[in-house]
């Protein structure tokens, strides 16, 4: 839970950085920077005993996570936090198809039925439904997010049987911090007497010491005392904590609009996380049988 909360306030933080005028490739450069120090800080002997391989599949995964993080991040220049972290959890509907696109996995059909009711809740979060078709580059830019990071979770499946969790944590954080710095050089450069560092850096900051490095910590040690069900369950309420923090730090107005479009997605992606008859025996009617035996 503790994980779900710091990465539901990390839309709020990014948004608070940029409202300092700091371009999203400048957030991404420092908080893959803290990340990456703070991990060969604690795991350091991991780290100096890297191997080539490791460092090679590493990097691609540093690669897409740059691509995700600097999508999503220049997209909540555009939309809300509550739009961004809700949408972003649409990834759950789009991994399926790239686990038929790599193992031959055709998805269930429960996946088209979550394609439907996800995208209604979309033309509510957008407004399409209320406002008529516009062209949101804020959410199209998060809804490319989400496919990326979907792309970006099937490739960990070839990956993570042979790259230790301390050098993927490394690389993720120094890769992203590399990519974003030449990106920030080039094609942000023109923007960076504009930042207020006095505004932007401590949001920054917790960015990189909370929300990148505590919470990839405490996620790989968690999950060695919980099952894969009940984490996703508890991980999936980072868009509800993202909502409710943006809500209170005055970035955005409870509407109903977000309720009814933010709940559509959260059941369409529990929908296509998880097997819902399963849930029901495991939790409800084996307890039941359980209890009626004593």
């Amino acid at each position: 839970m503790l994980v779900a909360f710091m990465w539901g306030t990390s839309y709020t933080f990014i948004k608070m950085a940029i409202a300092g005028n700091m371009p999203p490739s400048v957030i991404n450069v420092l908080r893959g920077l803290i990340s990456a120090i703070l991990v060969y800080i604690f795991f350091h002997k991991v780290v100096n005993d890297m191997t080539l391989e490791e460092l090679e599949l590493g990097s691609i995964a540093g690669l897409l996570n740059f691509v995700v993080v600097q999508l999503q991040s220049t997209g909540l220049q555009f939309t809300t936090s509550s739009n961004s972290s809700f949408i972003t959890a649409t990834y759950v509907i789009f991994l399926p198809f790239f686990t038929w696109i790599f193992f031959g996995k055709t998805p269930p059909k429960k996946i088209y039925v979550s394609i439907v009711i996800c995208m209604i809740g979309i033309l509510f979060l957008t407004k399409i439904i209320t406002n008529g078709l516009e062209i949101h580059i804020g959410d199209t830019l998060t809804i490319l997010t989400a496919i990326v990071f979907a792309g970006q979770l099937a490739y960990y499946s070839f990956t993570m049987q042979k790259v230790r969790p301390q050098n993927i944590a490394f690389l993720l954080g120094a890769v992203q911090a590399v990519l974003a710095l030449i990106y920030s050089t080039t094609i942000d450069l023109h923007r960076l007497p504009q930042i207020n560092w006095q505004q932007s850096i401590i949001p920054v900051i917790i960015l990189g010491v909370v929300a990148t490095f505590a919470a990839q910590v405490l996620q790989v040690s968690s999950q060695k005392y919980t099952d894969t069900v009940t984490a996703g369950l508890i991980l999936m309420t980072e868009s509800l904590f993202a909502s409710i923090i943006s809500v209170i730090f005055g970035f955005e107005p409870m509407t109903k609009q977000l309720i009814i479009g933010g709940t559509l997605i959260i059941i369409s992606t529990l929908i296509a996380e998880f097997d819902i008859r399963g849930l029901i025996t495991r939790y409800i009617v084996t307890k039941k049988r359980v209890h009626f035996r004593k």
